[in-house]
Order: C-alpha cells, then sequence, then structure tokens
C-alpha cells in the first residue's frame, strides 16, 4: 500500500519499526545539546554502559587516533577526545547495534552495513588531506549517510522493495533518489534527514545526511561544515568504485570532483586511493564488523579492464591473457609502490637531511594545536641554528656543510622521543614540535640538544669538525579561536634571535613582556 506523500513523513516517524536509539546514545544527544553540561557528566554517562565504554576505549587506544599515550578511563577518553569526537563514536558503535526490524529479503542488511563502514572509512581519509580540517565527526557522518535507505527497509517494506526491484533493473544508470520519489513519495536523504532530527542529532551531523548527494547545494557558510559535506559525497563515489561493474567511471569521477570541491591535489588524491583498502579494513576491525575482501582500488581497475578486454576472445585465449594480465598485475603493483613511495617522499621528506621537511612540520604542528586546545595541554616547540654556518660552508665548502646538515639530523634524532618531529625549517634551520611538554622539560630537551651537539665529533673520514647550536623555545597552552600557529612560531624565532645575541652556542626561552590571551603557565 502506497501512502500518499503528505503523510508520508508523519508515517515514518509514527511507525512501530521504526529504529531507535540505544538509550545511552539518546541521551548523550540530549546532554550534549546543554550548554552547562561538563565532560565529566558525560564520561559517567558512558561509564554507565561496561560493553559500551570497553568499545570506545579499544578504538581511542589504536591507529584510529594514534595518540602517544595509553588512555585507561572514559575519563580521561573523554578529555582527550573531546565531547564530539566521543559522541561520534557512541553514535558509531549505535548505529551498528540497530536490530533488523520488518526486514524485507531482498535488503541486504550486512551488505548495507559493510557499504556504511566503507563511506565512513573512506570519507575520513579524504578529510584528513585537508590541511586543519577538524576529522572528529566525519567518520559518523559517512557512516550516516545513507541511514534512509534502513529507515525505508523497516517501515516501508513492500515500497522500497520495488524500489530495490527498480535499481536492480536499471544497474548503474538506475538514479535512487528519482526512483524512490516515484514509488515512496521522498528520497532517502530526506527521510534520514527527517528522523535523525526527530532523533536529536545536532546540525553539523544532519547537513551531511541531508546534502550528501548534492554537495553543490548546502548553503551554510560554516567552511568546516561544507568540507565535512564534500567529503562524505566523495566518499560515495569511492564506495560505488568498490561495489559497481563499472569502477572507471566512478574513479574518473571521484578524482574530478574531489580536485572541484576540496581543491585536493593529484598526489593527496593517490594516497587516498592507495590507502583506502587499508582505511577499510582497519575500521572494521576497530568496529567489529565483519566485511569481505577488500582489494586496492588498482586491482580493482586492472580487474575491469580486463573483463572489457576478454569479452571477445575464446577459452584459450582466456587463458592466456588471464596469465599475462596476472604478471602485468603484479608488475603494476611493485611499480605503483614504488612510485608512490617517491611521491610521499617528494611530499613530506627534505631531499638532503632525510627528515622531514617545512611542508610536513606545517601539517603536523596544526595536529598538535588542536589536539592541545581538546586537551588542555601544553605544546612546545624548539627552533635551532647552526651556528656560524655560512662561514663554514665557506671555509670547508658546501659538501662538507651538507654532511653536517645530515650528520647533526641523525644525532639529534636519537635525543627526542619518538613522537615528537623534527624537521628541516629552512637552510640551517631545525625545528622540534614537543607535544604536551611544559616549559622547564622543554628547556631541559632544548639544553640536552644543545649539549649533544656542542660534544659531537663530526667525522666525514677525511677530517674532524665542531659545530654548535643556537635554540630558541617557546610554549604555549592554546585555548581557543585566539591561537595564532604563525605567531606561535614567531615567539621561538625571537627567542633564537636572543640566544644568537647573547653569544650563541645557548638556550634561550621566549619570554613575554606582553603575554598573549593564549600564552598562559
Amino acid at each position: 500500500m502506497k501512502h500518499p506523500p503528505e503523510n508520508i513523513q508523519n508515517f515514518i516517524i509514527e511507525s512501530k519499526e521504526l529504529p531507535t536509539l540505544p538509550v545511552v546514545a539518546s541521551k548523550l544527544l540530549t546532554l550534549t545539546a546543554k550548554e552547562d553540561t561538563t565532560l565529566s557528566d558525560i564520561a559517567h554517562l558512558i561509564s554507565q554502559d561496561v560493553a559500551l565504554s570497553s568499545k570506545v576505549l579499544r578504538v581511542s587506544n589504536s591507529s584510529f587516533y594514534s595518540f602517544p599515550q595509553q588512555i585507561s578511563t572514559i575519563n580521561q577518553a573523554v578529555s582527550i577526545l573531546g565531547t564530539n569526537a566521543v559522541r561520534s563514536l557512541v553514535l558509531s558503535f549505535s548505529f551498528f547495534s540497530m536490530n533488523k526490524k520488518n526486514s524485507i529479503s531482498s535488503f541486504d542488511f550486512q551488505k548495507f552495513w559493510e557499504k556504511s563502514l566503507v563511506r565512513a572509512a573512506s570519507a575520513k581519509l579524504i578529510l584528513e588531506q585537508i590541511e586543519g580540517a577538524d576529522t572528529e565527526e566525519i567518520f559518523i557522518s559517512g557512516l550516516l549517510q545513507d541511514i534512509g535507505k534502513l529507515i525505508f527497509a523497516t517501515t516501508l517494506p513492500e515500497q522500497y522493495a520495488r524500489v530495490l526491484e527498480r535499481i536492480q533493473q536499471e544497474g548503474d544508470e538506475a538514479d535512487e533518489k528519482v526512483i524512490e520519489e516515484e514509488i515512496i513519495g521522498l528520497n532517502h536523504s530526506e527521510a534520514g534527514h527527517m528522523v535523525a532530527k526527530h532523533w536529536g542529532f545536532p546540525e553539523r551531523l544532519l547537513y551531511p545526511i541531508r546534502f550528501h548527494h548534492l554537495p553543490k547545494d548546502v548553503s551554510n557558510h560554516d567552511e568546516q561544515l561544507i568540507h565535512n559535506v564534500h567529503a562524505v559525497y566523495l566518499s560515495d563515489l569511492l564506495t560505488q568504485l568498490f561495489y559497481s561493474e563499472r569502477p572507471e567511471r566512478f574513479h574518473k569521477q571521484f578524482r574530478q570532483d574531489a580536485q572541484k570541491l576540496l581543491g585536493l591535489k593529484a598526489i593527496a588524491v593517490n594516497a587516498i586511493l592507495r590507502k583506502v583498502d587499508r582505511e577499510i579494513r582497519n575500521s572494521a576491525e576497530y568496529f567489529g564488523v565483519k566485511i569481505g575482501e577488500v582489494k586496492s582500488v588498482a586491482e580493482i581497475l586492472q580487474e575491469a579492464n580486463l573483463r572489457l578486454s576478454l569479452l571477445n576472445l575464446s577459452y584459450e585465449e582466456m587463458n592466456r591473457e588471464l596469465i599475462k594480465a596476472k604478471m602485468a598485475l603484479e608488475n603494476l603493483t611493485e611499480e605503483l609502490g614504488h612510485k608512490n613511495s617517491l611521491l610521499e617522499n617528494l611530499a613530506n621528506i627534505d631531499g638532503l637531511t632525510e627528515i622531514n621537511n617545512h611542508r610536513f612540520f606545517q601539517n603536523f604542528l596544526d595536529k598538535e594545536i588542536n589536539r592541545s586546545i581538546r586537551n588542555g595541554k601544553t605544546i612546545s616547540i624548539l627552533l635551532t641554528d647552526i651556528d656560524h654556518f655560512k662561514k663554514f660552508n665557506d671555509q670547508y665548502g658546501h659538501q662538507v656543510g651538507d654532511f653536517i646538515l645530515r650528520d647533526f639530523c641523525r644525532v639529534v634524532k636519537e635525543v627526542i622521543r619518538e613522537y615528537d618531529l623534527i624537521a628541516r625549517y629552512g637552510g640551517e634551520e631545525f625545528v622540534f614540535v614537543l607535544p604536551e611538554t611544559e616549559p622547564e622539560d622543554a628547556l631541559l630537551v632544548a639544553e640536552k640538544i644543545r649539549k649533544t651537539v656542542d660534544d659531537y665529533i663530526f667525522d666525514d673520514g677525511a677530517e674532524t669538525y665542531h659545530v654548535t647550536i643556537s635554540v630558541g623555545v617557546a610554549c604555549a597552552r592554546p585555548s581557543g579561536d585566539g591561537f595564532k600557529k604563525n605567531e606561535f612560531i614567531g615567539l621561538a624565532d625571537e627567542a633564537l634571535y636572543d640566544a644568537k645575541n647573547s653569544g650563541r652556542n645557548k638556550v634561550a626561552m621566549y619570554n613575554p613582556r606582553k603575554k598573549k590571551k593564549w600564552f598562559q603557565f
């Protein structure tokens, strides 16, 4: 029985078969909507569900977030991850636990959750390519984009069975939204948005559901929200690449739209296509979702090309071509791996010293500043300069100078922690980023680096050299919009100037006469 369009929304909302959110997820949405809610309130609510708490802690300590320290309690998880990230985790686990009500034989629930996971993992990987983007809620946004289909399958099983039949008949050319509107009276984007709003989802999660097929129609002026919608739209193209009989079509569209909507360069798009299968497998493991074999994009495209070339071949010819294609694929995979490795090095590694370059440092610092804002911790940077390096080059030659730069990096890498960063800032200047490091500890590290270099004998096999460095130290506890990254780097630069001005081979801490409002200890 088809319901009139004007009544369909009320019918869905009032349906006894409508999926319901678990109690903790529902209460969490209500709690996070209140301005006076504290982190302790959120942690207390989640802690009441032991199974959910265990899942949240498992993902918090995985490479999904890659935090340097172990997170052992829900209070700690909420404090470090932040409210939005924890809410996203709870909603993600809640989504996978929704009951299959009034299911129809033509709707594959397992395949639905599998595709949802692929979209979520892809959306997260895509948004991570945008410098400074907030990725806390992109996974749940990608996960929920097609929740309207689940709602149709449970509340309107007969009508949706006809929709699925039409889609199957028309194949890749089918326009799901048009078919849904013809048979049901609204499409799955509208249905998902309506129900999510009924559940109390915040606007930042509603927008991707509503506009994931219409990214250019987003009227909101929040740049982060627009990025989320665009990343979710692109994640659907990647998902179709994995499940379509014509993956080359979606591969081409993904490349074009990634550049148009998010301005992604070819190197970023290649990184996404290369890593997405691994990201999907890891996410499936973290969230306990069963998923079949996930092939790489290169394999999928190669197989699609092979199918086209085999259409008119005899059986024997087909076997010969299959063997040739398998060998070609193995060679291509090896070659792609080598080329992608070279591309990553070009993008992030300094060619001379083989440490991270200035570009990587800027991206790394953005992420660590965002993390410091979330967890209220201090971040420190050290800016170092090799003393009188120009005179050194003039006296001994540039080849010796290059040797000094390389050996310097090798020596000082042994002084810092595994999760600290050293990068070439430019010329003979190097920068260190020390996450969660207080001023007194930053000074100790800086002095240790200075003394290590001062005591070290640089030996190139022909002669030995003595080198000293000056170090400028700046520390801050970022607290929001007032924090400016470039000013923070400028503080370290001023301190470096003081160290050089006081005789070189010194460490100086920035000591502001007029403190910035975000410069607090």
